[in-house]
């Protein structure tokens, strides 16, 4: 069984969540850009973390079995730093350039302010601008308006509703987005946000298209084996391999296949060499190599 996940923060999990991952039937991920836990205090903070996920995160994926891809953008927790978010946007441009680069984001609304509606608006039209899709966050609390907010922010700025994949739905914000163009995240974590179980029963209630599913996995409790779990629910719920495919693998790559960096046809399981280094560095200590054949 082929398995994308389409939202997972990598550079916090072990190498350890790549192979249990790869095992697990997920050939391919894309790493959003996301904050980390405590305030940046500078912009270079900004550089070294988008470098490495475009540079060393790619590369340590890749030793395990594992195609990465990310997207850049500036988190909605971070926009309200406003001097600092606006050195932020101007490197944006450079960084979503670079290859494996998928999307714009993620960007959203956190706790609603006009701080973040403006940096959120700016990526909507930088997104627009380049013809890239724009990954949009959710928020966590008073979600069901910051969803109609959101669908509304779109419509101003114009942007082709099918460039956009709304995140972190649930069974009252995914009604909102079925009336619209845009593509259905669900990010599937514990406790919180979706089950596999509730994932299941909207995908019987709303069915298959546009939707996508993910695990969200950061460096927070969350289970990087989230959508393979989502896989078994479907089929013990009832819907076929081929349902399956369509929503664990086919759906997220064809929609971030509008960058124009992601295709179908390239979606296999990287061969594992790790005499392979990345910049003199490995991601052995001293372990012997796996080298496929």
């Amino acid at each position: 069984m082929r398995l994308f996940d389409s939202h997972i923060h990598m550079l916090s999990r072990t190498t350890d969540d790549y192979e249990r991952m790869a095992a697990a039937g997920i050939v391919g991920v894309v790493e959003p850009s996301f904050w980390q836990g405590q305030p940046r205090t500078q912009v270079g903070s900004f550089i070294d973390y988008f470098n490495s996920m475009i540079g060393w995160e790619r590369f340590r994926a890749s030793q395990f079995g594992i195609r990465h891809y990310c997207t850049i953008g500036l988190d909605p927790k971070e926009a309200n730093d406003v001097p600092m978010a606006e050195e932020v946007m101007q490197l944006l441009p450079r960084f979503l350039e670079k290859d494996g680069v998928v999307a714009v984001g993620e960007m959203g609304y956190d706790d609603i302010t006009p701080a973040e509606e403006r940096f959120f608006a700016a990526q909507l039209e930088l997104a627009k601008a380049l013809q890239l899709p724009a990954l949009v966050h959710t928020p966590h609390r008073d979600k069901l308006s910051g969803t109609k907010r959101t669908l509304a922010l779109v419509k101003e700025v114009g942007i082709d509703e099918g460039l956009v994949v709304v995140d972190h739905l649930n069974e009252q914000t995914l009604p909102l987005v079925m009336e619209t163009g845009c593509w259905r995240g669900h990010s599937i974590y514990p406790d919180t946000k979706m089950t596999e179980e509730r994932m299941v029963a909207l995908l019987r209630q709303y069915g298959t298209e546009r939707m996508i599913v993910n695990s969200a996995a950061d460096w927070g409790r969350s289970d990087p084996l989230k959508v393979p779990k989502t896989a078994a629910a479907m089929l013990a719920g009832g819907f076929s391999a081929a349902d399956v495919d369509l929503v664990l693998f086919v759906n997220p790559i064809t929609y971030y296949a509008q960058s124009g960096r992601i295709s179908l046809d390239e979606m296999t399981r990287p061969r594992v060499d790790q005499t392979r280094l990345w910049e003199d560095n490995s991601v052995l200590r001293g372990q012997t190599p796996v080298v496929e054949g």
